[in-house]
């Protein structure tokens, strides 16, 4: 809790990538205070243009936790859901070291799939 009332005194102190990274940390480790994200969706919202394709990939992740997790919540980054959506799929995707093992494993075990596959809001599975 210590280091969010930080972020929220410093927001305007961060970067981009600073807010993006911040922002996206919170949505992984499952922050339970939809009131941080408000504040810095409304930072994000009125600086947006400053976002690199990265960022607003990772602002799509964030987007997307919110609305799951708060969906009654006005976000201000749900106006721009499209947008941080494009700048998702964009994304190539990276498959990892165990996916790509595990791909593996099935195939040895005759089991033809597809390693990547894109689901509808563009993540790679």
């Amino acid at each position: 809790e210590a280091i969010a009332a930080e972020a929220l005194l410093r927001i305007n102190e961060f970067n981009s990538q600073n807010i993006a990274n911040t922002v996206w940390a919170f949505a992984c480790v499952g922050w339970d205070s939809h009131e941080l994200f408000i504040a810095f969706g409304s930072v994000i919202a009125e600086r947006l243009a400053e976002f690199t394709g990265i960022h607003k990939s990772q602002l799509y992740v964030v987007a997307l936790y919110v609305r799951i997790k708060w969906p009654n919540v006005d976000f201000p980054l749900a106006r721009h859901l499209e947008s941080l959506r494009s700048a998702y799929v964009r994304q190539e995707p990276a498959p990892s070291r165990l996916q790509g093992d595990v791909s593996a494993m099935l195939e040895q075990l005759g089991w033809s799939h597809t390693e990547e596959h894109r689901t509808v809001e563009g993540f790679s599975l």
